[in-house]
């Protein structure tokens, strides 16, 4: 039996859910039988006004996980009716992150993306009915009246002036609107509903409002836009959605979006049966910001370098910090779907990611504070090779080869003149393994003027070489790694960290930006083993001893790469 088919045998079935348990009943009920239709249509929703981040990739995994599941098929949908926020580089960012997570639009029954802007004759048609109906009108107070008057939660709103204008004249007033005779803000066309009613998102809300402004898609051709509330149920019944998932702040809004198609079903636009919207918990992972705005004010004001730092939650900044499609989609298994709001710790997301890199990952040596060592008996001008396991778990995966010579490389805190209690690596007098290497006792060390260390004497031992037989004669508790000066790679390496020191910077009406955390960024000259020359951008490995680092993929060159801290090999935030 192959690895892959002995791992689809004993994958999990998916965590079970309350959105799984409505689609079980609904599929036993038989209630979207539909002909030519899957009895399961998801949708993922995004407006492209902004790069996708990690509370997206919830949602995404949610939707595009359920579709696959139940032999359906899941849409990427567009909300771009918003043009003044809106633009096609937001919406090939998106499109390239849902692939990157390992999802795709594309089922059997054709390519499902789809852009509310395709549907704007059809949104103007319901509103025209809406209004000829009853439904609806144009309402022509200012900005301010028009909030005054809605009242709140104990305050009923007040009927517009204009409110019982004929459906004839607010008809009119809708054309001429669409014709561009009238500037922004002087119109607005509403639904008509309850302004008494407790839920204010049913206080007459509006469904269309004038916006002379070009669209990314549509150019000028309309100067009238629907509203979000207006348009997404009525995209979610084109497309013939079952399951509109989407997060508990929209609870409040879906009186409207029932109230919204049912209206359109009556006219002769749906027939039944109609989309149902759910609602589930929204994603709070600490120590990060996931507000557009807050992240876009990082950007602006250059505390990172773009959309794409790694220290962003972004889906382009967690790729390039080195994360994995299959680490986040863990993670969104392993976090489960509620309706009730929490917070998941960063840990969890970290923990999702070594699991998945531990076993891919191959390893590497990396000195990131070097300080040299000198092997004062060794000969000079000469080499031994040295040879370590790819990965220690897969021997099949073959060796790594690198020489040892007289001077080496290795961690500055290896090394104390005066060792603390406990410590086993080098100081005068204490014997070592340089780990695949050969044992080395301490002779003692340079200093500069200022008495700062600047090179390590020692003396080793030629029958010690480990994999020798020689090697068993040698017991010593330190083991330390290095790479050899003469074939180093010099490397830039950047330790990234958490961006804030406060567990929720998003919370509780703080000032994030004075929270931001100071090491959040580290950049170190580091020497590498001379194979790692060869590494290519988004190749991950785990630097031993020092955690999982990625090849960054904007900034490595052939033959220099550039490594980013991915993640430590243990959760030591704030221990």
């Amino acid at each position: 039996m192959s690895n892959d088919t002995k791992n689809k045998e004993t994958a999990p079935a998916p965590a079970s859910n309350f959105l799984r348990a409505i689609i079980d009943k609904d599929l036993a009920e038989g209630k979207y039988t539909r002909d030519g239709l899957p009895s399961v249509i998801t949708r993922f929703p995004p407006e492209p006004n902004g790069y996708l981040h990690i509370g997206h990739a919830k949602s995404i995994c949610l939707n595009f996980g359920l579709a696959r599941d139940y032999a359906g098929v899941c849409h990427l949908r567009f909300d771009d009716t918003n043009p003044e926020k809106e633009d096609q580089e937001y919406v090939d960012t998106i499109m390239d992150s849902v692939k990157w997570l390992g999802f795709d639009w594309n089922g059997s029954t054709g390519d499902h993306l789809y852009f509310a802007s395709d549907y704007f004759d059809k949104f103007y048609a319901i509103a025209e009915y809406l209004i000829t109906a009853g439904h609806a009108y144009v309402d022509t107070q200012s900005a301010e009246d028009m909030a005054a008057n809605r009242g709140d939660f104990s305050k009923p709103g007040v009927n517009s002036p204009f409110r019982d204008r004929s459906a004839a004249e607010s008809l009119d007033l809708l054309r001429r609107m669409k014709a561009g005779e009238f500037q922004g803000g002087e119109h607005i066309v509403r639904a008509k509903i309850d302004m008494a009613s407790p839920n204010m998102n049913l206080r007459d809300p509006a469904i269309y409002r004038i916006r002379h402004a070009h669209h990314h898609r549509t150019g000028d051709a309309w100067c009238i836009y629907p509203m979000y509330d207006y348009a997404h149920p009525l995209e979610d019944a084109i497309e013939n959605i079952t399951h509109s998932i989407c997060t508990l702040e929209f609870q409040d809004h879906r009186p409207f979006y029932d109230w919204i198609i049912a209206r359109a079903a009556e006219g002769g636009f749906f027939t039944q049966p109609v989309p149902q919207q759910y609602e589930f918990s929204r994603l709070n992972l600490t120590y990060v910001v996931m507000s557009k705005r807050k992240l876009r004010q990082l950007v602006e004001d250059k505390v990172v370098s773009g959309w794409d730092d790694p220290r962003m939650p972004t889906i382009n900044g967690l790729r390039r910090r080195g994360y994995t499609p299959e680490a986040i989609q863990s993670f969104c298994e392993r976090i489960g779907v509620t309706r009730s709001d929490g917070w998941i710790d960063y840990s969890t997301l970290e923990g999702c990611l070594r699991e998945d890199l531990d076993p891919k990952a191959p390893r590497a040596t990396a000195v990131l504070r070097p300080l040299k060592l000198i092997i004062d008996n060794f000969p000079e001008g000469e080499t031994v090779e040295c040879s370590s396991p790819v990965h220690p778990h897969f021997p099949e995966r073959g060796l790594r080869l690198f020489p040892i010579s007289k001077e080496v490389w290795i961690e500055a805190d290896d090394f104390m003149e005066e060792p603390s209690k406990g410590y086993f690596r080098l100081y005068p007098g204490n014997k070592v393994r340089l780990r695949y290497g050969y044992v080395v006792e301490c002779t003692g060390c340079d200093k500069d003027e200022n008495g700062v260390i600047t090179a390590v004497h020692c003396n080793y031992f030629a029958d010690s070489k480990s994999g020798t037989e020689g090697s068993a004669n040698y017991k010593v508790k330190g083991n330390i790694h290095w790479v050899s000066v003469a074939t180093a790679l010099e490397a830039e390496v950047r330790l990234y960290d958490r961006l804030f020191t406060d567990a929720n910077p998003d919370a509780g009406g703080k000032d994030f930006m004075a929270l931001l955390n100071p090491n959040a960024l580290e950049v170190v000259k580091a020497y590498l083993e001379p194979g790692m020359s060869a590494a290519m951008p988004d190749e991950r490995f785990q630097f031993e001893r020092h955690g999982y680092f990625v090849a960054d993929r904007v900034d490595s060159v052939a033959g220099k790469p550039v490594f980013n801290r991915v993640t430590t090999l243990k959760d030591s935030w704030g221990k």
